[in-house]
This record gives C-alpha cells, structure tokens and sequence, in this order.
C-alpha cells in the first residue's frame, strides 16, 4: 500500500535486523529526551480512566501502570481506531493481526515480572505496543515479526518515540532465536496449540515466559512458565482469544 511504502521509506532501512549496540547498557534504555509522542488531541482523561480500569481490574505493578501511562497507544493503532485507542479492548491492525486490549498487555507484562537488567524475546511483534511497553522496563528487548509490513511500521513507530533498546527482526520465531542464546524474560503475543518446544529450551534458568496456548478460534490459556533448576512450571493465569502462531516468514506481507 501508499502507507506502507511511506512508512518504508521513513524507516530509512535496508537490513530486515534492526540492530542496537547491547554493550553499553546507557545506549539502550528508551531516550531521557524522549516524550510520550503521541497525539495532540488525547486527552490527559482518557489515558488515566485506562490507567484506573487497569488498576480495578486488579494490575497492581507502578512500573507496568508507568510504562503503559508512556507509551502512546493511539500511534499503534489504524487511524480510523484511533478515538477507540484506549478502550478495554482489541483492535485490528494490518495483516489480519490485532493489537490486544490494555488489560491483556498489562497482564501480560506484570506476569513476566520485567527488570531493568532483563533482556527479552517477543515472539510477534504487531503494531509494536506491547513492544514499546516492554521496552520502558527492561534493558533490552528483541522482537521477532513474520510479516515484513509489521516489523517496518513498527521500527518506524519505535524512531520517532525514542526507543533505542529495541531489536526488530522480521523472521520466523515460532521456535524462538536460539543464535541469540538464552533470555531470562520471554513473550508470546500469538497463540501456539502447544508450547513450543524451542521457546522453551531458550529460557534461561530462573526465566518467566508469559505465552497463549491453545486452538485456534476458540478460548485459550494464557500460560506463565518458570523454569528452574529443575525444570519447567507452568501457571494458568488467564482465558484468553489470540490469533494463531504460524510457522515460517510471511511470503507477500
């Protein structure tokens, strides 16, 4: 489409990596400098009546409650959505995918309890919200995308709002990115029928995944596995409805 060969363009890329220098841990936190980015026209009310049905809804975590006050959610999203933005709610994005709804991501990143020392995988990137999100708490974060058009509008998003932590790489991470070693920190933003055996053997001991498992169409687990010294614990946290995880890079988007 026009958007997407503006967005392309904008993105100022060639390479599918977006790489960020992970030596120097001053190089990767989300820039001082950087506001929240989004519109004009979003009224301080609307972002705090979010941030309070997210608190009634039982997210306890400041630091996931802060991160989500700064990451502006209307720039996420279609423009024909953006007066839904903040409502508790998913809205379709390009691709087919959707951007979940507040509640979910808030829920889903107070699970994987994310730290400033953390580096993270994502498998699935999207719009890049729940990204963005994640890159205000942790030191690091790697995002894989199947669709080319996502990964490019998301970098181009992740630009313009400062975050310098964030790696997008447009690949196939159904089976996780185990050329980048273990994470202590790992989010699935699809739903796998199965917990994918790759994903978990890149789990480092003492490492949180947060992933919905389940059939396609129909109501899913949204899952919290620890791994120990001993193995893997697995923890129900939520029903839940994702898209699928599929297999393999996107061939035309």
């Amino acid at each position: 489409t026009c958007e997407t060969c503006q967005l392309r363009a904008r993105a100022a890329m060639t390479d599918t990596d977006s790489n960020t220098n992970q030596d120097d841990p001053a190089e990767l936190m989300p820039d001082d400098n950087a506001g929240r980015g989004g519109s004009d026209d979003v009224e301080p009310s609307v972002i705090v009546g979010m941030l309070m049905q997210l608190r009634a809804r039982g997210i306890q975590s400041v630091d996931v409650l802060r991160a989500m006050e700064s990451v502006p959610r209307e720039v996420f999203v279609l423009p024909e959505y953006r007066p839904l933005a903040y409502g508790d709610h998913a809205l379709p994005i390009a691709c087919g995918q959707t951007i979940s709804q507040p509640y979910i991501v808030a829920l889903m990143t107070e699970a994987l309890e994310v730290g400033k020392d953390h580096a993270v995988l994502e498998v699935g990137t999207g719009s890049g919200y729940q990204t963005a999100v994640l890159a205000h708490l942790a030191r690091s974060v790697v995002t894989v995308e199947r669709f080319r058009q996502l990964q490019e509008a998301a970098m181009v998003r992740f630009a313009a709002l400062g975050l310098r932590n964030i790696t997008a790489v447009h690949a196939d991470g159904a089976d996780g990115m185990p050329e980048r070693g273990a994470f202590p920190r790992i989010l699935v933003t699809a739903a796998a029928e199965d917990v994918p055996a790759g994903l978990t053997a890149q789990l480092a001991v003492g490492g949180r995944m947060v992933i919905p498992v389940g059939l396609a169409g129909g109501v899913q687990e949204l899952l919290l596995i620890r791994r120990t010294e001993e193995g893997l614990e697995t923890e129900s946290l939520a029903q839940v409805r994702f898209v699928p995880l599929y297999r393999g890079r996107a061939q035309e988007l």
